[in-house]
Formats: C-alpha cells, sequence, structure tokens
C-alpha cells in the first residue's frame, strides 16, 4: 500500500520511533560536513519530490528541499498560484498528472480536505506539509528535539500556551501515541476542540490557567496567535496575552524545562525576547530539525523505515 502522511496516527508509534532513531542517527552522521552533501548511503537516489505551498513558508520548504537533496533525491517547488491549480484545475486531476511525474508529493495547504483528496487520487506518497487541522511534520522535529535534549518521552508533562490551533491537535495525537501528557491554557472561544483533545487518548487536557498548564510541565510550547490568513484581531491578541509566555511563566515550570516555538515568532506577543533568546530556548535546534525530521518522514513514505 502507498503510504501516505497526513497525521501521526498514519504511521503509528512504532514508526515515529523509529523515525526518530533514524532522524537521530542521520542528524549525527553528518556531523561537521557541508549541508549540500549527500548521505552515504543516498537512499532517495533518483527520487523527485515534488511540493505544492498554497501557503507562504520558510522552514518547510527549506527543509523538505534540504531533506530530498541529502537523501539523493531532487525536487520540484511549485507555488499554487502559477500552477493550473490556481487556476480551476481540481485537487484530484492534479494529483492524477503529478503520479506521472514524480514519486512523491509534499503540499502545504489551508484545508485539511484538499491533502486527503491528494492522498486519494495520488499513486505515490503524499505528505501534509501543514493544514488548518494538523502539522505532523512539526511535531515529528518537536519530538526529535526533545530526545536530542536528553529526555525521554514517556511521562512527560508538556505544557500549550495560547490558541487551540493545528499545532496543538498534532501534540495532542503525538501525547496519546507516544505516552507523555499534554496540558494546554487557552482562553475563552480558543480552545482547543473536544475531538482535538481526544487524540490524546485521555492524555490530552485544557485548563483556563496558564500557572497551572506550566506548574510541573518539562516543555513548554507556544505558536503565533495570528495565523497566516487571519486578519490581525485586536480582540484576540487582547484576550491571548495573559497566555504570553514570560521568564515569570517559565519559573513555574521544571527548573530544567524547555521552551519550543515552531516559528516564526512574534515577540512581545505569544512570547517575550528573553524567552526566544534565554538558555532554556531550544527553538534553533528545533528549526534545524526539520530537515532531519524530514528525511526520516520521507524514508518512511518510500517503506525505508517501520
Amino acid at each position: 500500500m502507498t503510504r501516505h502522511f497526513l497525521n501521526l496516527s498514519d504511521a503509528g508509534a512504532d514508526a515515529i520511533a523509529a523515525m526518530l532513531a533514524d532522524a537521530l542517527d542521520r542528524k549525527n552522521a553528518r556531523a561537521g560536513w557541508p549541508k549540500g552533501k549527500v548521505d552515504a548511503d543516498a537512499p532517495l537516489a533518483g527520487r523527485v519530490l515534488a511540493m505544492i505551498f498554497e501557503k507562504n513558508s520558510t522552514r518547510t520548504r527549506v527543509s523538505f528541499d534540504m531533506a530530498i537533496r541529502q537523501l539523493g533525491g531532487t525536487s520540484i517547488v511549485m507555488d499554487a498560484g502559477s500552477m493550473q491549480l490556481g487556476r480551476g484545475e481540481s485537487i484530484a486531476d492534479t494529483a492524477r498528472v503529478l503520479s506521472g511525474y514524480v514519486d512523491a508529493i509534499m503540499i502545504r495547504t489551508d484545508d485539511h480536505a484538499k491533502v486527503v483528496e491528494m492522498a486519494q487520487y495520488a499513486s505515490m506518497p503524499v505528505i501534509n506539509g501543514l493544514t488548518d487541522a494538523s502539522h505532523p511534520c512539526q511535531i515529528i522535529a518537536d519530538l526529535l528535539t526533545i530526545i536530542d535534549s536528553g529526555r525521554a518521552l514517556p511521562g512527560l508533562k508538556v505544557a500549550w500556551l495560547g490558541d487551540g490551533n493545528n499545532v496543538l491537535a498534532s501534540i495532542a495525537e503525538a501525547a496519546g501515541l507516544m505516552h507523555f501528557d499534554v496540558v494546554a491554557a487557552c482562553p475563552q472561544g480558543f480552545q482547543p476542540s473536544d475531538e482535538d483533545l481526544a487524540l490524546g487518548k485521555g492524555r490530552a487536557r485544557c485548563v483556563a490557567s496558564p500557572h497551572e498548564a506550566v506548574e510541573g510541565a518539562d516543555v513548554i510550547v507556544t505558536d503565533t496567535w495570528i495565523s497566516m490568513g487571519q486578519a490581525h484581531a485586536d480582540t484576540k491578541l487582547d484576550a491571548m496575552m495573559p497566555y504570553q509566555v514570560t521568564p515569570a511563566l517559565m519559573a513555574s515550570a521544571r527548573p530544567d524545562a524547555v521552551f519550543l516555538h515552531c516559528l516564526p515568532a512574534h515577540r512581545g506577543e505569544e512570547v517575550t525576547a528573553d524567552v526566544i533568546d534565554g538558555p532554556q530556548s531550544l527553538i534553533w535546534a528545533e528549526a534545524e530539525n526539520r530537515l532531519h525530521a524530514q528525511k526520516s518522514i520521507l524514508r518512511w513514505c518510500f517503506g525505508q523505515i517501520g
């Protein structure tokens, strides 16, 4: 069967653990190498990845492009606005056409139904680079960052602050698969849905108090409050301000707690600059780990892992 990576559950716990081990091994094996040097085994030599972007991107675009290159393959980058997709050609027809040209598709879009439809009609792997419902590739990088910092996933407490969005949904899903706990603190009107929390299989919950969420936490996570495509809503910012990650809030967590943010960050909104640039922040390692995570996701999709 074709392996699509639309959500974390498409792979499952064992495969995610295998991806994380592979990503860490490959990262360590490349220490000191030029970024453009191909991995010694070039496991995806000859493979071509098509990347479709309906939303702006820095980390997803560059990390997937470099991932397929380091694995020995090549990429084609397409913005939806310059494709026939942007002029009314259907997702299904686009999937059928690309299936004759390339070996895998990564799509970053607004509507999760689009990646589902792409996977339904493509004859090769489809990867969710981000939708309004989930962001599984980001979470693989986050889990890799946590493990690479010397922490085991089972039994961890992860605190989420702010908007109950797609990233939180994927963190909850990861919690249910990898046996850690997520406590989210979100203001009224911006909580995650019951369906998103249910992805955690009893290990994800939402509270009103940011201090309750971070108390005893091993990892503190937040995200931008105004997502791409949303109007800059002053009322939303006002509601979110009590959930800003500050040094005082970090002090309520465990002394060795770390801070993660999928970026881009809006300093002075969801997090203060002294937290971003402080000693507990792992956001730059987290950003680099997008590359190593994408490599292992690609290898899983091609049946080389798990």
